[in-house]
C-alpha cells in the first residue's frame, strides 16, 4: 500500500521552476531516500509535503486522501512530521520541554481550559509528561531530560529533534539532511538510531541526504533529482550505477 503519493507535483518561485512533474510513491513501512545535488528541489518537496509551501501544480495524497495545500498543523495531525536541515530546537528550553511541545500538538483541551487548569487539561498534562519521559528513555536521552537543549552535543541535538517529531505520533517521518554536521561515528550512530525507530515505531521514513554512505546503507529505494526533475529511481545498487546519476550527483 502506498502511504504517500505525488502526482505531477511542481512548484515555481516566480519564474524559477524549482520542481516539475514529480511522481513519487512511498510504500507504507519503507525507508525511502531522496538525493540530488544542491538546487535539485529536495527541500522544496519537503516544504510541499509538510504544508509550508503550496504547489503550483499537481497533487499530494496521504493514505489515498488528497492533502494538497493543507496547512502544516493539519498535516501534522494527519500523521506527517518533519525535521529541518538546520536544527530548529527551542534551544533555551530543557530537553524534556522540547519533547512536551511535540506531544501538545495533539491536545484536546482548549486554551481557556488550560488557562483555568480544568481537569481535562491537567489529565492531558500528566499524560504528555509520562509519554515525553518514556520517549526520552527509549531514545537514550533520559539522563539529559533537565539539560538545556541548546547546550547538548550536536549529535544529541539531532536525536532530540527527531524525538520531538516522534512525540507527534507520526506515520510518516520526513528527515531533511539528518547527518549534516555529524562526524563519521555520529553518522553511524544516527543510522542505527533510524533503523531502531523505523522498526520500533512502525514508521515510514523519507529522508533527504547528501551523505551517500548513509542513504546507500539505510534506504531501500531512492529517487534522484536534478534541477527539479527526476532522473532515476530504484534500489540503491541500481541507482548508483545510473549514468545520469553519476554525471549529476557524483560529478563525472
Amino acid at each position: 500500500m502506498m502511504l504517500l503519493e505525488t502526482r505531477n507535483l511542481g512548484h515555481s518561485f516566480g519564474g524559477l521552476l524549482a520542481l516539475e512533474n514529480l511522481h513519487l510513491q512511498v510504500p507504507e513501512g519503507a525507508l525511502y531516500g531522496l538525493i540530488g545535488p544542491n538546487g535539485a528541489g529536495k527541500t522544496t518537496i519537503f516544504n510541499l509535503l509538510s504544508g509550508f509551501l503550496k504547489p503550483t501544480q499537481g497533487d499530494i495524497l496521504f493514505h489515498g486522501a488528497k492533502i494538497t495545500g493543507l496547512p502544516p498543523e493539519q498535516i501534522t495531525l494527519l500523521g506527517i512530521a518533519r525535521t529541518f536541515q538546520n536544527i530548529r530546537l527551542f534551544g533555551e528550553l530543557t530537553v524534556l520541554d522540547n519533547v512536551l511541545v511535540g506531544c501538545q500538538g495533539r491536545g484536546r483541551a482548549s486554551w481557556w481550559q488550560a488557562a483555568l487548569r480544568f481537569p481535562v487539561y491537567l489529565r492531558e498534562e500528566r499524560e504528555y509528561l509520562a509519554r515525553s519521559r518514556a520517549l526520552l528513555e527509549e531514545v537514550g536521552l533520559a539522563g539529559a531530560a533537565d539539560d538545556i537543549a541548546g547546550q547538548l552535543p550536536y549529535g544529541h541535538q539531532r536525536r532530540l529533534e527527531i524525538t520531538r517529531a516522534l512525540a507527534t505520533r507520526p506515520k510518516l517521518l520526513l528527515l531533511d539532511e539528518p547527518a549534516a554536521g555529524l562526524n563519521p561515528q555520529e553518522t553511524q550512530d544516527l543510522m542505527d538510531f533510524l533503523r531502531t525507530i523505523h522498526r520500533e515505531y512502525h514508521l515510514t521514513i523519507l529522508v533527504i541526504e547528501h551523505n551517500l554512505r548513509l542513504v546507500m546503507g539505510l534506504c531501500q529505494h531512492l529517487t534522484v533529482l536534478d534541477h527539479g526533475l527526476t532522473i532515476a529511481a530504484g534500489p540503491p545498487a541500481e541507482v548508483r550505477r545510473h549514468p545520469r546519476v553519476i554525471r549529476a550527483y557524483l560529478g563525472k
